[in-house]
């Protein structure tokens, strides 16, 4: 029979050495892991996060570009294939006025020599052929003229088709990529945000709420005493100012929710006049304006040296703007970023 034995038990100087390494081990794996992990700080994931929000309007403006090109060359595709199927219509038709010819033609005393000539396979050829047997007759000549001529507009249209529809390809891929490139920064700023500990967040907007209100100027201007603007460019400030508070949603031209441009062209579009879609487009509208002292409300304010930013300038050194994605459309001192330009509408 098996005999049973009591396990030997560790002494314990054994136990107390094993004791002391497994704590080392996890001291050792706490340090490195708070080296390879240390806690962000949250000044550091503000101006992150600000970067961010930067580059994320300079793609939005570029899917704005893009979006715009893709809709006129949709478009402009449109309309050349129409006018293709209208030419190969009116091709059809030239061709069926000859056969018709031809057939009568046989019916009675044959085709025509100069006529076969017309239905060849050469018909680029027929007039110097015909020319030279002297077997064209006025209305034959004419009608084969016609026809050659609509051909070649045919064979134009055709190919400005085919190139507008390669054009919009690869606008179409340069529209895919700025969306990816806006959504990539988006997700970016938000894993940052979500790095911070709660107190830290909460500490963070507050900081932001100071800055929002430092940039205002709330406590040195007062909105109610705007100066009064004229013409289409009152309308434009009264509509923009209506839309205060209004959420930032990038590519979007209201009425509820706008990116910058959106909100100028829609602003704009409510007073009757047509705006580009972009802030750079819009940084080279109108005419220009020597600086901030002699600007007046309407005026466009173009920031950033790619212009990847506007406003609109209300009086009282202030600007009306819809800032970025997690903001609203609100009001800021007109100098709080780095002018580039400013247009006179």
């Amino acid at each position: 029979m098996a005999s049973h034995r009591r396990p030997k038990q560790p002494s314990r100087a054994r136990v107390s050495v094993l004791t002391a390494a497994a704590a080392t081990a996890v001291a050792l794996s706490a340090q490195v892991a708070a080296h390879a992990a240390p806690q962000p700080n949250k000044t550091d994931v503000k101006a992150q996060i600000d970067q961010l929000q930067e580059e994320q309007e300079q793609a939005a403006e570029k899917y704005n570009g893009a979006k715009e090109r893709a809709d006129q060359l949709r478009k402009q595709a449109d309309q050349l294939q129409d006018q293709v199927a209208r030419g190969q219509e009116q091709m059809t038709q030239l061709q069926g006025g000859l056969a018709q010819v031809a057939g009568e033609q046989y019916r009675t005393n044959g085709i025509d020599p100069s006529v076969q000539l017309m239905l060849s396979s050469d018909p680029s050829g027929y007039l110097q052929k015909a020319s030279t047997v002297e077997q064209a007759s006025a209305s034959q000549a004419e009608a084969l003229k016609a026809l050659l001529d609509q051909q070649r507009r045919l064979d134009q249209e055709k190919a400005e088709a085919a190139a507008v529809l390669a054009s919009l390809d690869t606008t179409t891929k340069d529209l895919n990529q700025a969306k990816a490139d806006v959504n990539a920064k988006l997700k970016d700023a938000q894993d940052l945000l979500n790095s911070l500990s709660a107190s830290d967040r909460a500490a963070l907007k507050a900081q932001q709420a100071q800055d929002d209100r430092a940039s205002r100027g709330s406590d040195r201007v007062d909105l109610s005493n705007l100066p009064p603007a004229s013409g289409y460019a009152a309308v434009a400030v009264a509509k923009a100012m209506s839309k205060q508070g209004s959420p930032y949603v990038w590519g979007a031209t209201g009425p509820g929710t706008f990116d910058c441009s959106g909100l100028m062209l829609w602003a704009y579009g409510q007073a009757g006049v047509s705006l580009p879609r972009t802030s750079q487009e819009q940084g080279h509208y109108g005419t220009a304006v020597p600086g901030l002292a002699a600007a007046q409300p309407g005026d466009l304010v173009i920031y950033g040296g790619d212009m990847h930013h506007v406003g609109m300038y209300i009086g009282n050194g202030m600007v009306v703007h819809a800032p970025h994605t997690g903001d609203v459309v609100k009001v800021m001192k007109a100098d709080a970023m780095p002018i580039n330009t400013i247009r006179r509408v």
